[in-house]
């Protein structure tokens, strides 16, 4: 391991390391909401014929960076890429924190589309 590492109690750490500190990560509920946003950014696109340079460029941002936005599995996010994705479609970014137990309303909802 590089000798910069070396100190980092951190660099190593798993999702059980999390678990056994009592902060459970709910990773499907996070590929959940991406899922649901690459999808609405797609959908958005394909209404105005936006091809992902056309989009990119009015995201002004890169095209490998709008192909993260897109991509269901990558979870990386930052809200300014989402804003600016929203903004180039002509929309708005609404963020709600709900009860946990909305959740599963959510979960169904996301497993509803994927029946269509």
């Amino acid at each position: 391991m590089n000798n910069r590492y070396k100190n980092n109690t951190h660099i190593e750490s798993s999702i059980d390391d999390f678990s056994s500190e009592g902060q459970i990560i709910d990773y499907a509920t996070v590929v959940e909401t991406k899922r649901l946003i690459a999808r609405q950014i797609s959908e958005g696109m394909s209404s105005l014929k936006l091809n992902k340079t056309t989009m990119s460029l009015k995201m002004h941002s890169s095209r490998p960076s709008l192909d993260r936005l897109l991509d269901e599995k990558d979870t990386r996010l930052t809200l300014t890429t989402l804003v600016n994705a929203a903004t180039a479609l002509g929309k708005k970014v609404k963020i709600e924190l709900e009860p946990a137990q909305k959740m599963d309303d959510f979960r169904s909802e996301i497993n509803s589309k994927d029946e269509i």
